[in-house]
Parts: structure tokens; C-alpha cells; sequence
């Protein structure tokens, strides 16, 4: 016998199921029913945020309901910010509540790696976010940029901070900005001022910046760090209890160039080590402290350290890598630099972007700090003494290469009635040799110009020891008079001759490919993975650290040739940094002439000659490369038969030839000269 519901109670009990309000927004708790980390991860398996207890505080302000409408994000590369943080709170904004948001990228080819491998994949396994955006397979890609939830009720729009016109023309009330530092500004706005007016016209709206640093003095994160309250995660000493951050310099004390896997902290308190075995037990025991009580927003900072996937002994392995202390053989520079490999020396790179030098990853990538360049240039009058006033045999003589395994490039500057050679010869640890410096009376479009260049390819210089070495590589300004220096440049092989022209980018790799060029007739030019963009402001920063370095066993130490000239030494130290905020407020640098009637080609080819040594691998080459090239370059000059074309040939005249015993040939056809040039000798020294 069955009984009938009384209809007043469905009605009553749907009622009270539709007005109650949803369950309050928790981003932890959508990790963990919505992430579950695949086999390719280091951590694979469900999300636990007892492995990630940095998190929590972090999620909790993120929430809808938390009064905070901006919160800052400022750490190391690779522990998960995207997929524990940004994701999750796009997913659990859209779950709680209709919205609109925006997440902005650097460059359009982020966004689209951002898309295309970290979002649709998750938003295809995710129940969460299948639930509000549906799974997406079959979806048209031309909207994949402008996605729509289920119930129409929402949507979510990605952007480039390139393109200023996706940054305009909508209200959002959740605005993430990812990969902050790396944003440029253009004279259509500041990218980072359009976004957050996206979230204007909502009073509880929540504007996210995530980043590592980048440039210290322009780096917008640590900007936006440096006005939050700057919360540190502070674990307890498991000697001691006394809690304390885990800071670079603190762990830098420990560093033993022979024990790097020893690598620890240090307690404040009681002075024991804080070994990496306790690092899971103290960060689960951790939390967050203000150090800027006047801030205005909670700020984040956290790095390497704290991640469960690395350990500490890799930190120090990388910086020990950075500084030069090991040999290690497998790859030295893919970790340091992210690319390298060990084909033959010298053997051109492929045409990935390198990035900025080493140093600068480091404290990018690994420590989340951001990197102090050089502003002032070295006098110029020191680099001059330090190498005239050499005792003898300290430095080179002009024209001739060290007795080691190098790189031998130039950089060539074009100018209206001359070109300026840089010859530079570039070393293991970051070493390298000023050769020679040239003046070429001839522009890049007459032939007696290109014939020149072309003699210098030809050209062999020799070694301490007597070894014959050509050029390597040339890169040639293609700023100024480009079709002249491509027509020239195309005769020759671009694992020979690249183009190099100068960006005004700070954050952008030291040297990337340019896709394409235009002629003067508007026709597309393919570059052919012969021309490239620099950063020359990364790339002076970095040569101006090296100058001032007087050891010459010193990683990154410069040793000029003798006898330069003084002309040169005010050329190579021309210009300085100078930090400044552009019309929309924003901090930037640009480098100035330290005088106004100071001569700047000399800084300028140092730094073509640089992307020539790059293109090279000069900074991706393993310790076994540079060992055999230093067995390639670095011995004596081979002991073989002299060339025919390369004697000084002695030209006499007929009656010495005659009075010799010389007999004449019988008439022929004529010799070709090899020929006839053998023929004299073979007759001069009697057959």
C-alpha cells in the first residue's frame, strides 16, 4: 500500500530548494574535486592541499566573498600557478555565480598556449567545469577566445595585453592579468591601467596579477608587490619551532661548491640546518605573515623552495651551473637556459628564442626576485689602464686569438659612409676576448663595402700558439639601409651571415627570429632564420656587469686586445640606464648617451657580436662542446705543407730566370695560372 506525498510539501520543499542560497565559495574545495594531477606530473594523482598548504590563504582571499578586490602574486616559475590558482578560480567564480571574466596574456601566442594546452584540457576532465562551459569538444575555434557558459549566463573572454582594442568595451567583474611583467606598453595605452578599468564598474569585483619578475626598477609585479602587505610563508625550525621565511640569502650561506647536495637553511634561532627531508612536514605546519602592515592588498611571494616538486639540492645545482662551479656534462645549459644540445661545437643553434642571460632566469625563474641591472657605465679610462698598464703577456696583442676553444664572431655596423667591425671571441663561462676593431671607409651598397665584408669572412686570424681560425659567424645591423645589407648578406650562408636588428622590448628574450620583413615595395621578405630582433637593452645591462669585473679567472670577465685606442674605450662605455615613467605612468628604462658627443658603435657591434656567439650556442654549449673545441683550436699550428697561394713568391725577371739555367717551354696552349705559377717554381728550384 502506497502513500501520496502531500502535494503542499513538494511544493514547499522545491521552493525552499530553489531560494536557498548556493554553498559559499570554496576554491580548495574545488581542487580538490576538480584536479587530478596525470601521469606526466611530478605529483601525480587527486589534488591534496596538505602537500600545498601555501595555497589555502591564498585560495581564501581569492573567494567571491572576500572584501579584498585585488590580491598580487609574485613568485618563481613552474610550481603550479596556473593550475592551482588561475583555473581554479575562473572555475569556482562561474560555479558560484553568473559572471563575466576576463583573463589577459602577454602576446596572442600565449593566449593561445594558455587555451589550447592548459584550459580546454582541464575544462575536458574538470565536472566542475564541465558543468558551466560544457566539455568543448567540436567547438568552433574561431570563438575559442570568446566562450559562452552552458546556461548563457556568463562568459569568459581572452585577451592579449598586445591587443589593446580586447581590452575595451566590456564590464568584467573578474579580471586576471597573467604574466604581468612581461606586459608592454604602446601609445595606444598601458595594457595593465585598461584591464583593471574592465572591473570598474563592479564594487566587488576581484582583479588577479600573477608573474614572475623580470627587470628590477620596471618590473610591474614586484610594483604592485611592493605596495601589498608582502606576505611571506613562515615554517617553523623543526629543531626549535621558531618560525621563519625560507629566503634566498639564508640558503646561499650553505652553498659549498663541493657538497651541493648538502644544500640547506639555516635556523635563525638556534643555528641548525633545515634539511630538505623536513621541508613537507614544516610547510604543512607554515604560514602566511605581513611584513608591509600599510599595504593595501594582500601581495604573495613565493619560490622554489616551497614547492613539493624540486628539491632544494636542484636550486643549488642551478645556481652553482649559473656561477660556473661544476662540470656537469648532461645538459648544463638546457636546465639553465632551457634549450642546448650536444651536437658538434660551434654548430649554429636552432632558431628558438634565447632567453636573457643566465643570471637573470636564475633570480627570475628560480627565486622569483626580481633582477638588478647595470645602470652606470665603467670608466672608461680604468678598462683602458687595466690593459695598457698590463704586465706582458697578461693580454693579447691586436689581431690575435686566445690558445683556447672559442666562438670568433663580428658585429658590423652600417652607417652612411662606413662600416665598423667588432671582432670578438667568445669563451666557456662566459668569457670573452676583444680581437680587433675596424673601420671600413665604404658604405654597405657600394662594392668596394660588400668586397671588403667579404674578405673578412675569408680572412684566418691566428692564435697564441700559431693556429689558423676564420670567422665563425657575422651579424649586421639590418635597422638602417636593409634591402643594401640583405642583398649583400643572402650570398652568404646564414649559419655564416645572420641580421640582427634592435628592439625596444625590456622583457622579451635576448635574441628571437624575426617571421618576416617587408620590402620597400610592400611585398613580404621571409627571413629565412637570418634575421633576428634584440634585446640590446638586456644585452648592454649584462656587458656593463661583465666590465667591471678585474679577475681574469672570473666568470663573464672581458680582456680587450692592446693597443685599441682610447676612441674605443669611450665608444664601448657610451651610455647609461636611466629609469623613468612614461606618459601613462608606468616605470621604463631607456639608455641615454653618458655625453652627447660620444660615439655609441662600438657598444652597438659588441652586442651584434654577442647574437652571433648566441646563434652559435655560445650560451647553450655543454662543458663536453667546449672541450672540444679548445682540442680543435687550442694546440699549435699543424705541421703540413705550406700553401702554394699563401708564400711570399719572389718575382723575377726574365734575364734572372735565363741567367738561372732556366730553359724556355715549347709553345702550347695557354696555362691556366695555377698551372703556369707551379710551373715557375718547379723552375726556380731547379726541377
Amino acid at each position: 500500500m502506497g502513500f501520496l506525498a502531500s502535494a503542499r510539501h513538494v511544493v514547499c520543499s522545491a521552493m525552499a530548494a530553489a531560494m536557498a542560497p548556493p554553498p559559499p565559495p570554496d576554491i580548495t574545495r574545488w581542487c580538490t574535486e576538480n584536479i587530478e594531477f596525470d601521469e606526466r606530473s611530478p605529483i601525480s594523482g587527486p589534488f591534496d592541499i596538505a602537500r600545498f598548504e601555501f595555497l589555502r590563504e591564498i585560495h581564501q582571499v581569492l573567494s567571491p566573498e572576500h572584501p579584498s578586490r585585488e590580491v598580487t602574486i609574485r613568485g618563481s616559475a613552474q610550481w603550479g600557478k596556473t593550475v592551482s590558482i588561475i583555473q581554479p578560480t575562473l572555475g569556482a567564480w562561474h560555479e558560484y555565480t553568473p559572471l563575466d571574466s576576463l583573463i589577459v596574456h602577454p602576446t596572442g601566442s600565449a593566449a593561445s598556449e594558455w587555451v589550447n594546452n592548459k584550459w580546454m584540457p582541464m575544462r575536458r576532465q574538470a565536472p566542475g567545469l564541465i558543468r558551466v562551459f560544457g566539455a568543448g569538444r567540436g567547438e568552433n575555434r574561431d570563438n575559442i577566445f570568446n566562450q559562452e557558459t552552458l546556461d548563457r549566463n556568463g562568459s569568459l573572454k581572452v585577451a592579449s595585453s598586445g591587443s589593446p582594442a580586447d581590452l575595451t568595451g566590456t564590464s568584467r567583474r573578474l579580471v586576471i592579468m597573467d604574466d604581468l611583467s612581461k606586459f608592454e606598453s604602446s601609445d595606444k595605452g598601458d595594457p595593465e591601467k585598461l584591464a583593471e578599468s574592465r572591473a570598474s564598474g563592479f564594487d566587488d569585483a576581484k582583479i588577479l596579477r600573477v608573474s614572475t619578475a623580470m627587470i628590477k626598477g620596471t618590473c610591474r609585479i614586484s610594483e604592485a608587490y611592493e605596495r601589498s602587505d608582502q606576505r611571506l610563508f613562515h615554517v617553523p625550525c623543526p629543531s626549535c619551532g621558531f618560525e621563519q621565511p625560507l629566503t634566498w640569502e639564508n640558503f646561499k650561506a650553505s652553498l659549498e661548491p663541493e657538497r651541493l647536495h648538502a644544500a640547506h637553511f639555516t635556523c635563525e634561532s638556534c643555528r641548525e640546518p633545515i634539511r630538505h627531508g623536513a621541508k613537507e612536514k614544516i610547510v604543512r605546519l607554515g604560514k602566511w605573515v605581513r611584513h608591509n602592515r600599510g599595504g593595501d592588498h594582500p601581495g604573495f611571494h613565493l619560490w622554489r623552495a616551497y614547492a613539493p616538486q624540486r628539491d632544494w639540492a636542484s636550486i643549488a645545482i642551478e645556481y652553482a651551473q649559473m656561477m660556473g662551479w661544476t662540470r656537469l656534462e648532461a645538459g648544463r645549459s638546457k636546465a639553465a637556459e632551457g634549450q642546448g644540445s650536444d651536437e658538434a661545437p660551434g654548430k649554429a643553434a636552432t632558431a628558438k628564442p634565447i632567453k636573457a642571460a643566465v643570471e637573470q632566469v636564475f633570480f627570475n625563474d628560480v627565486l622569483g626576485l626580481p633582477y638588478e641591472q647595470a645602470t652606470d657605465a665603467p670608466d672608461w679610462e680604468t678598462l683602458r689602464d687595466r690593459t695598457e698598464h698590463a704586465e706582458p703577456g697578461a693580454v693579447l696583442e691586436l689581431g690575435v686569438l686566445p690558445a683556447t676553444g672559442f666562438i670568433f664572431a663580428a658585429g658590423v655596423d652600417c652607417q652612411d659612409d662606413r662600416l665598423e667591425v667588432h671582432l670578438v671571441a667568445f669563451g666557456a663561462n662566459r668569457r670573452r676576448w676583444v680581437i680587433d676593431y675596424k673601420v671600413i671607409p665604404h658604405h654597405i651598397g657600394d662594392e668596394a663595402g660588400r668586397d671588403a665584408l667579404n674578405a673578412l669572412l675569408r680572412q684566418e686570424w691566428r692564435t697564441e700558439l700559431g693556429f689558423r681560425v676564420p670567422l665563425d659567424i657575422l651579424a649586421i645591423d639590418g635597422g638602417a639601409y636593409t634591402d643594401d645589407v640583405w642583398s649583400w648578406a643572402k650570398r652568404h650562408p646564414w649559419g655564416r651571415v645572420i641580421i640582427v636588428k634592435g628592439g625596444s622590448t625590456e622583457n622579451g628574450p635576448l635574441m628571437a627570429l624575426q617571421k618576416f620583413d617587408r620590402r620597400r615595395d610592400g611585398k613580404v621578405k621571409k627571413a629565412q632564420k637570418r634575421a633576428f630582433n634584440l634585446n640590446v637593452s638586456s644585452l648592454k645591462a649584462g656587458l656593463y656587469a661583465h666590465l667591471r669585473k678585474e679577475d681574469p679567472e672570473e666568470r663573464g670577465f672581458i680582456q680587450f686586445a692592446r693597443a685599441l685606442g682610447d676612441e674605443y674605450y669611450r665608444m664601448i662605455t657610451a651610455e647609461n640606464r636611466v629609469l623613468s615613467r612614461n606618459k601613462q605612468g608606468v616605470m621604463t628604462s631607456r639608455w641615454v648617451l653618458v655625453e652627447p658627443t660620444r660615439r655609441n658603435e662600438a657598444l652597438d657591434t659588441m652586442n651584434y657580436a654577442e647574437a652571433g656567439a648566441l646563434r652559435k650556442g655560445w650560451a647553450a654549449m655543454t662543458d663536453n662542446q667546449w672541450d672540444a673545441l679548445a682540442a680543435e683550436r687550442g694546440g699549435p699550428a699543424p705541421d703540413k705543407q705550406p700553401d702554394l697561394f699563401d708564400a711570399s713568391l719572389p718575382l723575377l725577371t726574365g734575364e734572372q730566370l735565363r741567367a738561372a739555367g732556366a730553359k724556355p717551354k715549347p709553345k702550347s696552349k695557354p696555362a691556366s695560372k695555377a698551372t703556369r705559377l707551379a710551373d715557375l717554381l718547379r723552375e726556380q728550384n731547379g726541377g
